[in-house]
């Protein structure tokens, strides 16, 4: 069920290995013959049950299809009593939450046709068109201008860190975190290059948009930076961090946030940080104490503009 909860409409579910082929298999897996084979017809049931359509089997490889909408599924569930739809009212909130025996359900459409949620544009033009979210005003505040007005945005930023950190487009940093992804056009301004970007949305944001950095064909996760993590120490070359400790300023200490950053850093690995002039000398405060190497820069806005970026540079 949380499988079928985070897949997309349409998406596909590919099993390989037990109990798939267990007819040919049990003895190499050292299992009963009829064990394997009750778990797989309640496999079988289940898919069933939760509406996906199996279109594969061959060998150890197995692949069900979620459908697109739950037209059908409604009246299926109905009949069957079990599973029973979730009743929330917000699915997307997820963070600390359990995980519940029910079908999370899809978006309402009109024909048997639709795809819940709106369709995808391929790949690449998906990662710069407007995503259904967007598009249906499924997100309050955020339009198809503001987000094409973000995308553009964003290609001037990018331009701009490439003049303060000319080692950004080398090939010295390939994994990138960015702490406060809002609607990804860091990320996307970046597409292509030969890097990747870890689009952290913070829990503490204005508005939820992992939905919408995922329609992007983005990659994504919740998260509070009050809070460590979960990746091992010395994972990302560079960390961008647009607005972060200005949503963070009075909700927890900003050392443990920088303490947290220079963990999951690389050795010669940098920071971006960018904010409120106010904030960013505070910061530099902190890190000065933290005897790193950080330049203070003015922002692509000019002299002028009280947005500043603090860059940090994580020597040996």
């Amino acid at each position: 069920m949380e499988i079928d909860r985070v897949l997309r409409p349409g998406g596909y579910w590919v099993v390989s290995g037990p109990p798939i082929s267990w007819k040919t298999s049990y003895r190499g897996w050292e299992r009963d013959a009829k064990d394997l084979q009750k778990e797989q017809i309640s496999l079988e049931n289940l898919a069933t049950r939760l509406c996906w359509k199996k279109i594969a089997e061959r060998g150890p490889i197995a692949v069900w299809r979620k459908p697109t909408n739950h037209l059908h599924c409604i009246q299926k569930l109905k009949a069957l009593k079990s599973p029973t739809f979730c009743v929330k009212s917000d699915p997307d909130a997820v963070w600390y939450t359990k995980m519940e025996p029910c079908v999370t359900p899809l978006p309402m459409v009109n024909e048997i046709k639709d795809v819940a949620g709106g369709a995808l544009e391929k790949w690449p033009k998906r990662l710069n068109t407007a995503p259904p979210r967007i598009r249906s005003g499924f997100i309050e505040g955020i339009t198809v201008k503001s987000f094409n007005e973000d995308n553009q945005l964003w290609k001037k930023r990018v331009s701009h860190y490439r003049i303060i950190l000319e080692s950004l487009f080398s090939g010295k940093f390939r994994n990138i975190m960015d702490m406060n992804a809002g609607l990804g056009g860091f990320a996307a301004a970046l597409a292509k290059y030969p890097v990747w970007v870890m689009n952290a949305v913070p829990f503490d944001a204005k508005h939820n948009t992992l939905g919408i950095l995922y329609e992007r064909g983005l990659i994504g996760t919740y998260i509070d930076w009050c809070e460590a993590f979960s990746t091992y120490p010395r994972t990302y070359d560079l960390i961008h961090a647009d607005g972060v400790f200005s949503m963070y300023m009075d909700k927890c200490d900003i050392v443990y946030i920088l303490l947290e950053m220079h963990r999951i850093l690389r050795p010669e690995g940098a920071i971006i940080i960018r904010d409120h002039v106010d904030i960013i000398v505070k910061v530099k405060g902190i890190i000065d104490r933290m005897r790193l190497n950080c330049q203070l820069l003015h922002s692509d806005g000019g002299r002028f503009h009280p947005e500043k970026i603090l860059l940090v540079h994580n020597s040996l």
